[in-house]
């Protein structure tokens, strides 16, 4: 695993090593083990590397290659750059057969592999037998080409930035910020966007120019006459859920699910450093410590962390249960966070500001887990191949509410849960119910827009105008409308399709990465082996949601392998107690921050908007916990970057 980075000169510039290598120290955290930068021609690329395979000086990068071909369109000779950020499970296989056509290598890396694979297959072949997660960059000497490829699910990041004369890129966008021709500009079109979904939405960031390479594809910056504008294209897009049904048995395809989750797993041990495992107690990454635990003849290492005084967060009993099944190592971590400095150090590995605040634990998690292992694999993904969220069975029952409860009875059962004081307890049944009967009567895209946003679309208008949420609203919208295979489709095949292609890759993959790479640790998603999810997508939706049982073909896959504890636990999230620490302990911190002289000069928000939501969130009128983290984070990244 690394970091990567590098610049094109367009108009004949020659670029700067120190400057590259200004740019690879922004990501040192990436990788600490090595890096490297290289200048040849227009192009210069950077790596940091964390050694995972390989950890011999045999792995440097930037890496060189070349190769001879018999029959070649161009030339005899090629010759490539390789600045590699990843993780490839089946490099063997591939190395194997082109070592069988004349390939030699010189290091036990799928890096080199890949490099070996481009030059022997090309740029549109070459990446789509690869199963792993990465970003790379690969600079074609011979034809003067710059490559970049990201993974099938967004695992791994890759930011670019064009302007008429340098082509930059990174794996985070503070190695952008490094160089000189970029100058930090806020894209305010994507403030509303922000405040609504916790994120810039893809392919935008909230630094103008600053763009995202989409999940799945391939950008190729070609420097022949004539040339120098990125083409860009999918070799991978996930496939729409339900629109190729596996009619077989139910039995069958869960052991075939079995099957494959199991393979995925295996798969992912392969490693030269430590390795261990994610713990919550939930059933996904219970099952793959349980497939670990059996594919493994090694004691496992697993991690899991609680938060002190807060019940409803705390899952640690049922991770203990868990390990004490399959005999793991187990390390639990119970904190009370200092909540303050961690907000800085988050907004500055995430670049951007992230309303997501389970960033909190899954970095303290990290930390924990990287004090023993280099690696760890993780159960993300399976809530969004099988329908384990709430709000995919809330979207089900909303479609017949109309007719179980008049829009009259709807209003008075709304304004009775209203009146309760607004609980900032995980899962409170009051507060659920509130969400639920609030968006229950709206269309499909209002609805479940409304079940996923941070700040609530009264709150958007009241800080921004009703301007700002109306750009919300049919963004969300246009998500739905490019849906070509919906028109009949089930309604739980459209949201999972959504979730795949906005909140997975967004937010979720997002978080992973930033807070296990600040801290130098690998994290692996079985889940999200792309065998595994084309396999679930041509499941049909009951056997996802069945009746009120979500997940329900992973949970007859997984009978026999753990105990029905835990296959019948109910959802619950990676979160903390956000609510009541903007009640409490971070009441003041709050309004400092949100209502100080700086935010009001910025002129960005309505002040006054802000005041009533902290108003009413610490008087206990409304649990805006979530929302309020949004707002400060966007504060901060504001001070940290515009000030």
């Amino acid at each position: 695993m690394c970091g990567i980075c590098g610049v094109v000169a367009l108009k004949g510039q020659h670029p700067d090593q120190e400057v590259l290598a200004r740019m690879v120290e922004t990501i040192h955290h990436r990788g600490p083990d090595d890096s490297g930068v290289m200048v040849e021609g227009p192009c210069g690329l950077g790596n940091t590397r964390l050694a995972i395979i390989d950890l011999s000086p045999n792995g440097h990068q930037p890496m060189y290659a070349r190769h001879r071909r018999a029959f070649d369109a161009y030339t005899s000779l090629q010759e490539a750059w390789i600045a590699y950020n990843g993780e490839v499970y089946n490099f063997q296989v591939i190395r194997a057969a082109l070592e069988a056509t004349g390939h030699h290598f010189q290091s036990g890396t799928d890096t080199e592999t890949l490099l070996h694979a481009y030059l022997e297959y090309g740029e549109d072949s070459f990446i789509k037998a690869f199963n792993g997660m990465f970003a790379l960059a690969i600079w074609d000497q011979t034809r003067q080409r710059l490559i970049l490829v990201r993974d099938r699910l967004g695992q791994k990041p890759l930011y670019y930035y064009q302007d008429e004369s340098w082509f930059v890129f990174g794996s985070e966008i503070k190695a952008l910020l490094a160089h000189p021709a970029i100058t930090p500009r806020l894209e305010g079109a994507c403030i509303p966007h922000y405040l609504a979904y916790g994120h810039a939405p893809s392919p935008n960031t909230l630094f103008e120019g600053i763009k995202t390479l989409p999940p799945g594809h391939l950008l190729t910056l070609d420097l022949s006459p004539g040339a120098g504008v990125p083409r860009i294209r999918p070799y991978w897009e996930p496939p729409f859920p339900g629109l190729r049904i596996d009619s077989r048995p139910e039995e069958e395809i869960a052991a075939d699910l079995l099957s494959l989750l199991r393979t995925a797993t295996r798969l992912r041990l392969i490693s030269d450093v430590p390795l261990g495992a994610f713990l919550s107690g939930g059933l996904d990454s219970a099952a793959i410590v349980a497939l670990m635990a059996q594919e493994s003849p090694k004691t496992l290492k697993t991690f899991s962390i609680g938060f002190e005084g807060e019940p409803s967060f705390d899952e640690t009993r049922f991770a203990r249960r868990v390990a004490a099944r399959f005999v793991t190592e187990h390390q639990e971590f119970i904190v009370k966070p200092d909540v303050v400095p961690l907000l800085e150090e988050l907004v500055w590995h995430h670049d951007q500001p992230f309303a997501d605040s389970s960033a909190i634990p899954t970095y303290l998690v990290s930390k924990l887990a990287r004090a023993h292992v280099t690696v760890a694999l993780t159960g993300d993904g399976g809530d969004e191949l099988f329908a384990g969220y709430d709000r995919f069975r809330a979207a089900q029952i909303a479609e017949n509410f109309a007719q179980l409860l008049p829009e009259r009875a709807n209003q008075i059962v709304d304004g009775a849960l209203r009146r309760l004081p607004a609980s900032t307890a995980y899962g409170g049944l009051a507060k659920r119910a509130t969400r639920f009967l609030q968006a229950a009567n709206l269309p499909l895209p209002a609805r479940y827009l409304s079940w996923v946003r941070y700040v609530p679309g009264s709150w958007v208008t009241g800080l921004l105008g009703p301007a700002a949420e109306e750009s919300v609203q049919a963004h969300y919208a246009r998500l739905f409308e490019q849906q070509e295979h919906a028109a009949n489709g089930d309604i739980l095949d459209r949201l999972l399709d959504i979730n795949m292609r906005t909140y997975l890759p967004e937010d979720l993959l997002v978080k992973v990465d930033r807070c296990s790479m600040a801290v130098s640790l690998e994290a692996r998603s079985p889940f999200l082996d792309f065998h595994l999810v084309e396999f679930a997508a041509r499941l049909p939706p009951q056997l996802k949601m069945r009746h009120s049982t979500s997940k329900y073909i992973l949970k007859l896959a997984l009978h026999g392998v753990l105990p029905n504890e835990i296959i019948n636990r109910r959802k619950h999230g990676f979160g903390v107690p956000v609510g009541r620490w903007f009640r409490t302990d971070l009441a003041d911190y709050a309004r400092a921050i949100l209502l100080s002289e700086r935010a009001a000069g910025r002129g960005i928000l309505n002040m006054a908007a802000v005041q009533q939501m902290l108003d009413q969130h610490q008087e206990g009128r409304a649990d805006l916990g979530h929302a309020l983290w949004g707002l400060i984070t966007f504060e901060l990244w504001l001070a940290r970057y515009f000030d």
